[in-house]
Parts: structure tokens; sequence; C-alpha cells
């Protein structure tokens, strides 16, 4: 079955706008938005949401309802996607990323690992992280800060995706770490890819769409949170993230535009947590926190 993406085009700021009504409306479902820009002069952006084609017509019915009241004037344009493995045709070629001690590489560049540096593979697979993102990047090189400045005897990697991050938090630190998803086709895959990197053991994987699963207080409170997702859930879920984290915890957030982390840091700051850090990285953020 083909996949359909529903898209607007405006300006930066108008996208960045259309993109919060998006993640609104899709936050708690399984649809992929992001924004991409199309022409960097003319300040030409898109908003897009993905789908599969018999849910195109629900979607668009909701789409045009949501953005009636302040974007009717934009089209919603339509594009049907080829039958390609995107993930796998978007690994070729790209060269091994390097974040802290971190080096994320396929399995065709396990040559190009240096001595010394933490190594994980990560191939084409059916779900996000492969450390070529800067969210992702950027929480690796936050990851790596925190294991020098502060004990950790615990991690949560809430929507873990591939897997990249909790295995780079084990790697790192050895210590018990609880991998979630709402997802259940990417909690399998990043228990895979864990396995493919040599852990057996210490990795907990679970499909929790809420911190309401027990998972969480079966393995929590936690003294490092890591949730690299989207800032209106992030900044939903704030009081509950904070009730699972430890007294002197770190929280390393990302997912974020630059323009968002006004938002989420009023979030997490309603719950007394102290900003350390934040690094920019390709337009995204990812911020460091304590408790």
């Amino acid at each position: 079955m083909s996949e359909i993406r529903l898209f607007v085009t405006s300006s930066e700021k108008q996208v960045e706008a259309v993109l919060d009504v998006m993640s609104t409306i899709f936050e708690d479902e399984d649809f992929a938005i992001a924004t991409m820009e199309i022409d960097e002069k003319r300040d030409v952006w898109e908003a897009s949401v993905y789908m599969m084609a018999d849910e195109e017509e629900s979607v668009r019915v909701r789409l045009v309802e949501a953005l009636a009241a302040d974007f009717s004037h934009l089209p919603i344009e339509r594009e049907v996607l080829p039958d390609i493995d995107w993930i796998a045709k978007s690994l070729e070629g790209l060269a091994p990323v390097r974040a802290g001690r971190f080096v994320i590489h396929g399995s065709h560049d396990r040559e190009k690992v240096r001595t010394g540096e933490i190594a994980i593979e990560i191939d084409a697979g059916q779900a996000f992280g492969t450390g070529h993102h800067g969210t992702t990047a950027g929480c690796l090189e936050v990851l790596a800060s925190v294991a020098h400045t502060r004990p950790v005897r615990n991690v949560l990697d809430l929507g873990t995706g591939s897997g990249v991050l909790a295995i780079a938090a084990w790697k790192l630190l050895h210590v018990p770490v609880l991998a979630t998803d709402i997802d259940a086709i990417a909690t399998r895959v990043a228990s895979e890819n864990a396995r493919r990197n040599g852990v057996v053991t210490g990795m907990t994987f679970a499909t929790a769409p809420g911190f309401h699963s027990t998972a969480f207080s079966a393995n929590g409170p936690f003294d490092l949170i890591i949730a690299n997702i989207l800032a209106r859930p992030l900044m939903k879920m704030a009081p509950q993230l904070v009730a699972n984290l430890t007294p002197g915890g770190s929280v390393i957030l990302s997912g974020i535009l630059a323009e968002q982390r006004w938002k989420v840091l009023a979030a997490y700051n309603g719950q007394r947590l102290k900003h350390e850090r934040t690094i920019w990285r390709n337009g995204w953020v990812t911020i460091h926190l304590t408790k």
C-alpha cells in the first residue's frame, strides 16, 4: 500500500506554527510529521504529515479542520511516495557520525572505528535514530558530558526509536537501561540492535504509550532520563517525566526546533529543573537540565 504525504508550503515562521498544530492533533498517534527547508534564499519551507493511503481521507479532514482558523489560506498539497525503503536509501554512503566519544556507523564502516571510541553499529531499519540527525548527535554529546559530572545508577531512554541512545548509555555507563517507545516495531528493532552491539544483559525494552506503564515503576526512578521526541509531547509530559527522576538526576531533551526551546525550558523550569546547557545542531537543540 502506498504512503501519502500531505503538506503545506510557507515561510519558516508560518511552517513552524503549522507544525505546532500538527503536533497537537497527531501527537498521540503513529503519524510522522516533519518540516523541511525548500529554498533558503526565498524562505520556503514545508510542513508534512505522513500516512498510509487508506488513512488519507480521515487525516485530511482533521488537518483541514485544524488549519481552518489561522491557516486556511495555505493549500494542503498531496504527494504519493514511491514504495522505497527510504531509511535504507538514506543511509547509502553516509559516513560515520562522531559525537563526544561515540561513533555511530553502519556495518560497512566497521574498519573506520578508531581506538578508544565507543562504537555503535546501526544499519537501516524501521525505527528512527542513526546518529546522523542533529537531535541524536546532540543527545550523544550531552550524554558523554553528563557521565563525567555526576554518578548515574540507571537510565531511561524515552522514545528509543532504533535504540541508539539506550545502547550508547549502556556502553558508556554500564548501568541498567530501560528503553521504551510507543511503537512496538521500534521496541523490537531497538532490542535487535542492542544484541547486534553485544548488549545481552542490563537493558530492558518496553512498548509503553505513557508513564502509566508498569515498566517505569518497576525500573525507576531514574538518575538520567533521555527523551528525544518532539517539543509538544515533551512539554505535555514534563510533570510525569520529572516525577520519575531522582533528586539530583539529569534530563536530556531533544527533538526540539531552536524556536521551540523557550517553551520547553519554561515547562521544565515550572517543574523546578535547572538548565545546565543547550547544544545547537542544524537548527535543532538538545537541552540538559538537572533536578
